[in-house]
């Protein structure tokens, strides 16, 4: 009996922890999507122009570019990585875009595609080095990112070329039933990132790596193929992102993807997810997006300049990590014992 009692007793352990665990995360993420709508509502007070329905639809609109980019990169944070080649990614999405598809030829649309094919095969070359190769992923997406940069570079002279396929536009630009297409877009990928990552046999492989690569080996999971694809997605991310950008701006610049590096790891960061990896929620980093989108619309009308929005985003980092550590939640439970 009593061999018995400890084996039920070890065997509910885990399951406590992971309650805990679930805890921790959907407080994070509660408290992410309360700070965004009292944001919004706060802003009335600064200007009565903020607040208003109009700007919610331009909050999610640019909201949508950081969404989709943090989607990738939280994939790559979650199990225990991390890919600083997302902005020449960007560059590089939309560079392409406006040179082989561009404005009035819709014939090439079916290019389109190939690009992101393009964006997947330069994920597979830092997953190639840091899987296979076990260069550090700092490193090694950092080198692809200045490679990536220097081959737009010299495909383009220095100049880009072409204007936003109608497609593109259509799809940044036009409205569906009164609602942003935009909008439906995000709402759409929202779905779909949230059913892979928390839903999916890959999305759980992904939290067993990033948690514990030697447990998931002995578990039986393919570990090389589950921290090799998601440097692959989020790769395909970033260019799409690149697209996107077309679409709203109307062009592409050799610099379109420098401004989204650091956002895309404090969406991450500020959503719950450990920047060790084994830790998150998609609809965490998806709250983390609007609420740095907010912010960047609020210092924008009120008119302070880039360099100051930059120092708030990685101050809201810093305390997100002094927050989120598993210390601060255990001297919230102490307080709360009797």
């Amino acid at each position: 009996m009593t061999s018995r009692a400890q084996n039920t007793s070890y065997i509910a352990l885990p399951d406590k922890r992971a309650n805990a665990k679930i805890n921790r995360e959907t407080i994070s993420a509660a408290s992410v999507a309360v700070l965004c709508v009292a944001m919004l509502l706060g802003s009335r007070f600064i200007s009565p122009s903020l607040g208003s329905w109009s700007q919610v639809e331009t909050v999610l609109t640019l909201g949508s570019f950081l969404v989709v980019l943090s989607f990738g990169q939280g994939l790559v944070i979650l199990s225990g990585g991390l890919d600083l080649s997302l902005p020449a990614l960007i560059t590089l999405g939309g560079v392409l875009s406006t040179a082989w598809v561009g404005a009035g030829n819709t014939d090439a649309v079916f290019l389109l595609p190939l690009v992101l094919v393009g964006c997947g095969l330069v994920g597979s070359l830092t997953a190639v080095g840091v899987v296979w190769l076990k260069v550090p992923p700092f490193i090694m997406s950092m080198a692809t990112s200045i490679m990536v940069a220097s081959a737009t570079l010299g495909m383009t002279n220095g100049t880009t070329r072409g204007a936003a396929p109608e497609l593109l536009t259509d799809l940044m630009k036009s409205q569906i039933a009164g609602i942003p297409a935009s909008i439906l877009l995000l709402l759409a990928f929202v779905l779909f990132g949230w059913v892979l990552q928390a839903r999916s046999v890959f999305g759980r492989h992904v939290y067993a790596v990033g948690t514990n690569v030697q447990a998931a080996r002995i578990a039986g999971i393919n570990v090389t193929l589950i921290q090799f694809l998601p440097y692959v997605i989020s790769a395909v991310c970033a260019g799409f992102v690149g697209m996107m950008l077309v679409g709203y701006s109307n062009g592409a610049t050799l610099r379109m993807g420098d401004n989204y590096l650091l956002p895309s790891i404090a969406a991450v960061v500020i959503g719950g997810s450990s920047i060790l990896g084994g830790r998150g929620t998609f609809l965490g980093t998806v709250g983390g997006a609007i609420l740095l989108t907010t912010l960047g619309t609020v210092i924008s009308a009120i008119g302070l300049n880039f360099g100051l929005r930059t120092i708030i985003e990685g101050s809201i980092i810093l305390v997100a990590l002094l927050v989120l550590r598993d210390e601060f939640f255990e001297r919230l439970r102490g307080f709360r014992k009797p």
